[in-house]
């Protein structure tokens, strides 16, 4: 499914995003591949029971036969005999900075997966395209490391104390004014984890008898905040605008269940690039039913933040909106700004409140000085103000990367879901035997993937996550493309029906193409 965009005025630029039907034989045998996993699963299970399995691990100990069993529902099953197959692809322990390429320390395991051993040695020089580095700040040296030593020399290493107490640091006001005006709000707060971020802020926002409005997709630190409120919620499919007019529609119409009396508050929760998806919000769609329904909305842009927009602003920008239509915009400082926490920016009003009644605010020890210096100097960067061009540089480079790496992949057959402008690629395996093998076969080439499956994906949609950066070189992406092709045909994953005609004169951040039918 293609989704071409010009909404009556209501986007400013082109909105590209393509999520290509599974073909149904695929489907069909990555089925039938968790079924022949899942019988064999039972067998093995049956084996180890009668002492017949020579691997023991997953079975209750003798001291421990009286307690309630340990593994006895789907998802443990799971964990046993699906997950340990192919665990070797996940947790891999890296043992340098997460930059353009990194370094990994050797493991081998002896008994399936259960436990590893390091062999002493360490795989050199791996290109990484799983970290989330998208503006390349995730580095050794430089003006941002310079500055956080600086700071480390003089402030340590930790504060010791919360924000009310004896934490506030002229750093941290330095931090959030400095996010104010690059959010282009009011005010800001920031908070020394990005997942808290959400998930404690939401319930001080929202409570019994509010209603929030949630894509399905949204990530599991918004899940668990609209769990802890105590709000109603109710879901709404991907992106799709029809969903979720239907659901404001009711609400207002219905009010509260029996009752019927009017919610206090509806708020709408979105993401600005769906990590998993590669997708981005239709933010000017959303604005526009919060407006029309009088409804508030929360925008997460945890990925989006320093990674769209031609300034680096975000998906506020990348639309060419007001920030002031949004009204609680939440970011973390983990991904574009090579750093640790999050924060929430808005009216005065709203930060002021979070001050005194968000628990993470409240309870939580203040973000690190050399951390907060490490964003300062990147923020700044990216904004121009440390009176260089380097950080506007990289919000160009990282997305002529994106267009390139995506543009190149569809040529070569692949189905790749998301949007053209999103740093984040997802590249669709399918079969469980497949996520194993995808991840290992890419590391015997040098290069580091994320390969992700149930229940991060729904069951049938397992998929390889590439991450792009302004910190790989046309060089590394086109060994990266080379070895991806490769793997490409020796695991049979070219399932896309559109593929596209390669223009061989095309300049390196061009972004037009072709398409051509079955």
């Amino acid at each position: 499914i293609n989704h071409v965009v010009h909404n009556g005025g209501l986007y400013k630029r082109p909105f590209n995003e393509a999520f290509e039907e599974t073909p149904m034989l695929v489907a069909v045998l990555t089925y039938v591949g968790y079924g022949v996993l899942t019988l064999f699963g039972y067998l093995r299970d049956f084996m180890r029971q009668w002492k017949i399995e020579k691997c023991q691990n997953a079975t209750e100990r003798e001291e421990q036969k009286d307690f309630v069993p340990l593994y006895q529902d789907f998802e443990n099953f799971y964990n046993r005999n699906l997950y340990m197959r192919i665990r070797d692809s996940w947790n891999r322990p890296i043992c340098s900075v997460p930059g353009a390429k990194v370094d990994m320390m050797e493991r081998v395991s002896h008994d399936y997966n259960w436990t590893f051993t390091y062999t002493g040695k360490v795989i050199k020089d791996i290109i990484n395209m799983g970290s989330y580095n998208y503006l390349g700040f995730a580095q050794k040296a430089g003006t941002c490391q310079e500055a956080a030593a600086k700071v480390l020399s003089q402030y340590g290493a930790g504060v010791c104390s919360t924000r009310q107490e004896m934490g506030n640091l002229d750093k941290h006001e330095e931090l959030e004014k400095l996010v104010a005006r690059f959010l282009g709000v009011e005010s800001a707060m920031a908070y020394g984890m990005g997942f808290a971020t959400n998930s404690m802020n939401i319930p001080a926002l929202v409570g019994k008898g509010c209603l929030i409005l949630s894509d399905e997709l949204n990530h599991a630190s918004l899940v668990l905040g609209a769990r802890l409120s105590g709000a109603t919620i109710r879901i709404f499919k991907h992106n799709n605008m029809q969903s979720l007019e239907k659901l404001l529609k009711d609400a207002i119409v219905h009010g509260q269940p029996r009752t019927r009396r009017p919610w206090k508050k509806i708020l709408i929760l979105v993401e600005g690039i769906y990590s998993m998806e590669g997708s981005i919000v239709r933010l000017p769609e959303v604005i526009a039913l919060k407006k029309k329904y009088k409804s508030y909305l929360y925008l997460d842009e945890a990925h989006s933040i320093g990674a769209l927009g031609p300034s680096g602003r975000g998906v506020v920008e990348y639309f060419g909106l007001n920030p002031e239509d949004v009204d609680i915009m939440m970011g973390t400082f983990t991904k574009s700004f090579g750093a640790a926490g999050g924060y929430i920016g808005g009216k005065k009003e709203l930060i002021d409140y979070l001050r005194t009644y968000s628990h993470s605010a409240v309870y939580a020890t203040s973000m690190s000085p050399p951390v907060v210096e490490q964003i300062i100097t990147s923020m700044k960067c990216i904004m121009g103000e440390d009176g260089t061009t380097v950080g506007k540089a990289r919000v160009q480079q990282l997305a002529e990367n994106t267009r390139y790496f995506r543009r190149r992949l569809k040529e070569m057959g692949f189905i790749i879901y998301g949007n053209e402008d999103s740093p984040v690629v997802p590249l669709m395996l399918y079969m469980p035997a497949k996520i194993g093998a995808f991840g290992r076969e890419m590391l015997k080439r040098n290069i580091g993937v994320v390969v992700v499956g149930f229940p991060a994906t729904p069951i049938i949609e397992s998929r390889a996550r590439f991450c792009l950066s302004a910190a790989h070189t046309k060089e590394m992406l086109d060994t990266a493309l080379k070895e991806i092709n490769e793997v490409g045909d020796l695991l049979q994953l070219k399932y896309s029906r559109h593929r596209l005609v390669p223009l061989l004169d095309r300049p390196f951040d061009e972004t037009t193409y072709e398409e051509t039918e079955d």
